[in-house]
């Protein structure tokens, strides 16, 4: 026993001696570091959790509608702390308890944090009335807009086919005032918000075909120019300037001899305004075309003039559907791109999201590619507590995306400041899954809102074909 103690304390004096001579002998760099730990049934690398990314945590999937087809399109964060959800609605029973006719009317849902339905109520009149963003309003009520149909029930007038609808409403979703704008053919709305003088700006498209070349009020510097209508041709950004009871203050179209499409609006620092959507024109008001269809921003004044526009692409189609005012004065836009050059230096494959950072100058300030090999697409993009967030749909499984439940799932992607990817979770089932609405609140909750046709899965459409869906996450 003697003899093997004595024969441990010479291996231990051997081994103080070796590293008391390596800490002497050794610089900082030359020090060996630790072996990596393992996990000694797998043999795999034992993580310090604390390190790792924080993973999505879904706090609430809830589906809604009736025995017909329902949707949300979008869906806002509320001042007491739940969530105010629009889209449109087929159905006359299930959650839907106000609609008499099997026709789509425009269907809001007020929730409390936990997604449980406070009211639900539907607007329109006999024909087809779809519902595409909501705000809240100063006052604590709501302001809505979309496109119309019908010129009965609560819509007061049409002026052919479909017409930009907008609804004030209080804080318990009574209608304060309506007011439609259109012409003979399909005038689509989707975007609103309260601008900074406590009136509204609403963005979408005028077929100025069929309107004859009218829809754009002259500034008092400009003259009639009987070549606008003939330049202009399928369809133009259109944006009306409303004062607070809804009353046109001035209206401008833009566009080309194709098809440009606003899908999205922001108010600049300087009362100004942004208007956000697609253009396959490669004319008129469009100086820079890049491709295909291309992400295009208008920027005008406060007064509606244009102060400059600017094509955001490459030579195939590039689709922009969202945008977010960012806390440095500048705007994120996103959508989805088909393209591979241009302004686009990664593709992935089929369709990829596509997110871009502009200054008020319309420069270009980093882009990103997200998704996998097939095809994948933004369509709601909000500002959070320490990034931005957006939601869409994919049909990948690889690259960006670790999963899918069956054709399209609702796709959820969280980002920083720089537009990297932190973290993204796929929801849906074994139907076609969109995620088409997407909020925050200052307490880091993300909500998000859209439709399912899924049967299995995390996603099940228990009432129609087509079901509205919110998913909370942290």
């Amino acid at each position: 026993m003697k003899k093997l103690l004595f024969t441990l304390s010479r291996k231990r004096i051997f081994t103080l001696l070796l590293l008391m001579m390596c800490i002497i002998s050794c610089g900082e760099d030359d020090v060996l570091p630790p072996p990596e730990s393992t996990d000694p049934e797998t043999e795999d690398p034992i993580t310090d959790p604390e390190s790792d990314p924080v993973t999505i945590t879904v706090d609430f999937t809830n589906v809604y509608g009736g025995s017909e087809d329902d949707t949300f399109h979008d869906v806002t964060a509320t001042n007491d702390g739940g969530f105010i959800a629009l889209g449109y609605s087929q159905s006359i029973d299930g959650d839907i308890t106000d609609n008499t006719t099997q026709v789509n009317r425009y269907w809001l849902v007020k929730t409390d944090s936990e997604g449980i339905i406070q009211w639900s109520k539907t607007y329109g009149g006999t024909d087809d009335d779809r519902g595409e963003e909501v705000i809240q309003t100063s006052d604590g009520g709501y302001a809505m807009i979309g496109y119309s149909r019908s010129n009965d029930g609560d819509v007061s007038t049409n002026e052919g086919f479909q017409d930009h609808w907008i609804v004030k409403l209080d804080a318990q979703g009574e209608i304060e005032w309506q007011k439609s704008y259109g012409f003979a053919g399909s005038d689509q709305a989707f975007s609103i918000i309260q601008t900074s003088d406590g009136g509204y700006f609403t963005s979408g498209f005028l077929d100025v075909t069929a309107s004859n070349g009218e829809g754009n009020d002259l500034l008092e510097t400009e003259e009639e120019d009987s070549s606008r209508a003939t330049l202009h041709g399928v369809g133009e950004f259109w944006g009306h300037k409303l004062d607070a009871n809804g009353n046109k203050e001035w209206r401008r179209y833009f566009g080309g001899t194709n098809n440009d499409r606003a899908y999205a609006t922001l108010q600049a620092d300087d009362g100004g305004i942004l208007m956000i959507g697609a253009s396959e024109s490669n004319d008129f008001d469009i100086s820079n075309a890049k491709g295909s269809y291309d992400f295009w921003v208008v920027r005008i004044d406060a007064s509606g003039n244009l102060l400059w526009e600017r094509s955001y692409g490459g030579s195939e189609i590039d689709i922009a559907y969202a945008a977010t005012k960012t806390p440095d004065g500048n705007y994120v836009i996103a959508g989805d791109t088909r393209s591979n050059d241009g302004d686009v230096t990664e593709f992935n494959g089929n369709a990829d999201v596509w997110v871009i950072k502009i200054n008020d100058q319309g420069t270009l300030l980093w882009e990103k590619t997200l998704g996998g090999t097939n095809f994948d697409t933004a369509r709601a993009i909000t500002a959070t507590v320490d990034g931005l967030a957006i939601t869409g749909s994919s049909r990948s499984n690889d690259i960006d995306v670790t999963a899918n439940a069956g054709q399209n799932d609702i796709w959820i992607a969280l980002l920083n400041t720089d537009g990297n990817l932190q973290d993204q979770r796929s929801i849906g089932g074994d139907g076609i899954d969109f995620g088409l609405g997407i909020a925050s609140n200052d307490q880091g909750a993300i909500i998000v809102a859209g439709e399912t046709q899924s049967n299995t899965g995390e996603l099940t459409s228990s009432n129609g074909s087509l079901d509205a869906v919110l998913i909370k996450i942290n």
